[in-house]
C-alpha cells in the first residue's frame, strides 16, 4: 500500500480551512487534518459541532478531525472526556469524518463509561459506513521519545478497536528514525511513526519505505503544525515522495548545518532523470566528532534503510576519514587522494558493502582549474586548513602545482602544509604555509577560497578575505576560485570582478562536485544542465551553466 499524504491544517474559521483544503486538493494530498484544537472550546456554546458538520460535508477531500491537547503539543486546554463527547456525537452523524484522532493518554483518563461509549460509537460508525480505519488512537511527546513508549504501544496494540495507531515524538538525533523505522516493520495493522523537529525529517520522507500509513505535510512553510513538517510541495517535488518504495536507496547530505543546501534539490532530480530508484535527504549531525561516530555506524548497520551513499559537509569532512581508521567492524576502501588530504566529502556503500571514501571537492576544482590553464607549475594560494581546504591543496600539489596554506593561525598552516607534504610522496613540489597577512603575496597565479567568508546567515556574511588594496596588488590575469555558492555574488566575487580578474564561482564548483558523486552512485552521467538550472533558479542568478569569468559585469 502506497502512503497517503495528509495536509494538516489549524481551523482558524470555515472558510479559511475549506480554503486550505481546496488549496491541498489541488497540490496533490490525500486527505486533510482539520486541527480544532484552536478553535473549539468546550466552555463556548457558540463553538458547538454545527462548524465542524460543515467542514466535514464541505472538504474536498476526506478528513481527519483532530483536537490535539497542550500536554501532546497541541493548544486545546479542555478535558479528554469532552472531546470524547464531541467525537461520539461526531460519529452518529450522517456524514461522519473519514477519521478522528484521540490521544490514548485522553482515552486512559476518561471514565470507563465515556469510553465505552466512544468506542462503541466507532464501532458501530465503523460496520454502518464500512470504514476500514476510522479511528486513529495517537500519542506525542515534544520533548523527546517517551520513557514509557513500548508500554504504551504494547496497550495501545492490546486494543482491537484502536484500528489505526499513531506515535510521535521529537527525535534528538537522525538515530531516534531507526526505532520508528522498526516500529513500522513490526505493526499490527496501519500504523503512522513519524519525528518531529529537524532530526525527523527522515522518517516523514521515507514513511512509504517502511509502509507507514501516511505522512503529514503543510501547505506552506508558516502554516506547519508541527516541528520538522515539510511542505506538500518540497514532499512530492523535491523529493519525490510518490516514488519512494520499499527498494528505495537512501542518500544523503551529512554535516551542520544543512537545511539550506541544494544537494538534495539536484540528486532527487537527476534520480528522476535518469530512472535511478533513489531519494537524497538532508541529514543534520552536529559538530562534534563523538555525534558523527554514533550516528553513520547506525545508519550503515540498519540493513532496512538501503542505505547507499552520503555527502559530506562542514565540518565533518575529516571525521569520516577518522571513523574509517578506527572502525574495525566494516570494510573501509579510502582513496589515495583523501589519505593525503586528510578528509573526504563522498561516502559509497559498494555492492560488495564496503565503504568507499572519496574526495569530489578536490574532482571538481582540478577540473574547473584545469580548463582555464595548465595546472602543472601553476602557483596557488589556498585560504584556508580545513576538510576543504586540504582537498584543494592536495589535489593541486598532486597535479605538480605550487601550492600555498594561508590560514588566520599560522601554527595550523603549517602543520596542514606539513602533513600534506609528508603524506604527498608524489608531490613535485612541498605544499608550503604562510601568515594571513601575507595572503595577497605577488607572484600566486590563483587563489582558491576555502573559508566560509561571506557565506549569508554566518557570523561571517558579508566578509571578503581580500581588501581592494589586497587585490589591486595581484597579477592582473589571476585568478578567484570562490566555494561559497551562497550568496553566489560574495563580496570575494564582486571585488575580483570590479578588479577586473578571472572568476570561478562557488556554484560551479557545486555541480561539478555534485556531478562526479552522482556518477559515483549511479553509475549514470549526471545530467549536468538540469544541475545548473536548479542551482540557477535556487540562487536566483542567470540560467545557462556556471562558468569561470573574467572581468567586471556590463553595465546595465
Amino acid at each position: 500500500m502506497s502512503s497517503f499524504i495528509c495536509v494538516s491544517v489549524m481551523v482558524e474559521s470555515r472558510e479559511a480551512a475549506i480554503a486550505d483544503a481546496a488549496a491541498a486538493h489541488a497540490a496533490g494530498a490525500d486527505l486533510v487534518e482539520f486541527r480544532i484544537d484552536r478553535l473549539w472550546d468546550e466552555h463556548v456554546p457558540a463553538h458547538e459541532p454545527d462548524l465542524l458538520r460543515s467542514l466535514i460535508r464541505e472538504s474536498p477531500l476526506p478528513c481527519i478531525i483532530t483536537c490535539r491537547s497542550r500536554a501532546e503539543g497541541g493548544e486545546f486546554k479542555g478535558s479528554g472526556a469532552a472531546v470524547l463527547e464531541l467525537y461520539t456525537s461526531l460519529m452518529r452523524e450522517a456524514f461522519p469524518p473519514r477519521y478522528l484522532d484521540i490521544e490514548l493518554a485522553m482515552l486512559r483518563q476518561a471514565s470507563g463509561p465515556v469510553r465505552e461509549r466512544f468506542l462503541a460509537a466507532a464501532e458501530e460508525a465503523w460496520r454502518r459506513h464500512d470504514l476500514s480505519t476510522s479511528l486513529i488512537v495517537s500519542l506525542h511527546d515534544s520533548v523527546g521519545r517517551p520513557p514509557t513508549l513500548l508500554a504504551r504501544l504494547a496497550e495501545m496494540r492490546a486494543e482491537p478497536r484502536f484500528r489505526l495507531l499513531k506515535t510521535a515524538y521529537r527525535a534528538r538525533s537522525l538515530r531516534d528514525n531507526i526505532e520508528l523505522f522498526e516500529l513500522l516493520i513490526e505493526r499490527d495493522r496501519p500504523s503512522i511513526a513519524l519525528a518531529m523537529g529537524e532530526f525527523g525529517l527522515m522518517s516523514r520522507i521515507l514513511a512509504p519505505k517502511f509502509g507507514g500509513f501516511l505522512t503529514f505535510a503543510a501547505l506552506r512553510d508558516a502554516s506547519a503544525t508541527a516541528p520538522g513538517q515539510p511542505t506538500i510541495t518540497d514532499l512530492l517535488h523535491t523529493y519525490r515522495f510518490r516514488s519512494i518504495a520499499p527498494s528505495t536507496k537512501v542518500f544523503g547530505v551529512i554535516g551542520w548545518p544543512v537545511a539550506k543546501s541544494l544537494s538534495p534539490l539536484v540528486h532527487n532530480a537527476g534520480f528522476e532523470a535518469t530512472g535511478f530508484d533513489g531519494v537524497y535527504l538532508p541529514m543534520p549531525v552536529p559538530p562534534e566528532y563523538e555525534h558523527f561516530k554514533a550516528t553513520l555506524p547506525d545508519l550503515l548497520a540498519f540493513s532496512a534503510l538501503d542505505f547507499a551513499g552520503a555527502s559530506i559537509t562542514m565540518p565533518h569532512k575529516q571525521h569520516v576519514l577518522r571513523l574509517a581508521m578506527e572502525d574495525a567492524d566494516r570494510t573501509w576502501r579510502v582513496d589515495p587522494l583523501v589519505r593525503r588530504a586528510g578528509a573526504a566529502n563522498t561516502v559509497t556503500i559498494t555492492s560488495d558493502g564496503s565503504i568507499h571514501l572519496s574526495n569530489t571537492d578536490a574532482e571538481a576544482l582540478a577540473s574547473l582549474l584545469g580548463a582555464i590553464a595548465p595546472l602543472q607549475g601553476m602557483r596557488v594560494g589556498v585560504l584556508g586548513a580545513g576538510g576543504l581546504a586540504r582537498a584543494a591543496a592536495a589535489a593541486l600539489a598532486e597535479a605538480q602545482a605550487h601550492v600555498t596554506l594561508f590560514a588566520r593561525s599560522s601554527d595550523k598552516a603549517a602543520r596542514v602544509a606539513a602533513e600534506l607534504t609528508a603524506a604527498g610522496s608524489s608531490y613535485a613540489h612541498p605544499v608550503l604555509a604562510a601568515g594571513w597577512g601575507d595572503r595577497a603575496a605577488a607572484g600566486l597565479d590563483v587563489f582558491v577560497n576555502c573559508t566560509p567568508l561571506g557565506m549569508e546567515e554566518t557570523p561571517v556574511q558579508g566578509q571578503c578575505p581580500f581588501t581592494d588594496s589586497h587585490l589591486a596588488a595581484m597579477e592582473d590575469d589571476a585568478i578567484i576560485v570562490e566555494t561559497v555558492y551562497r550568496p553566489v555574488e560574495t563580496p570575494l566575487v564582486q571585488a575580483a570582478r570590479r578588479r577586473g580578474l578571472k572568476v570561478v564561482t562557488g556554484d560551479a564548483l557545486f555541480v561539478a562536485q555534485a556531478a562526479a558523486q552522482f556518477k559515483t552512485w549511479t553509475g549514470h552521467s549526471a545530467p549536468v544542465g538540469l544541475f545548473e538550472r536548479l542551482v540557477a533558479e535556487a540562487l536566483g542568478v542567470p540560467s545557462g551553466g556556471p562558468t569561470p569569468e573574467g572581468g567586471p559585469p556590463p553595465a546595465a
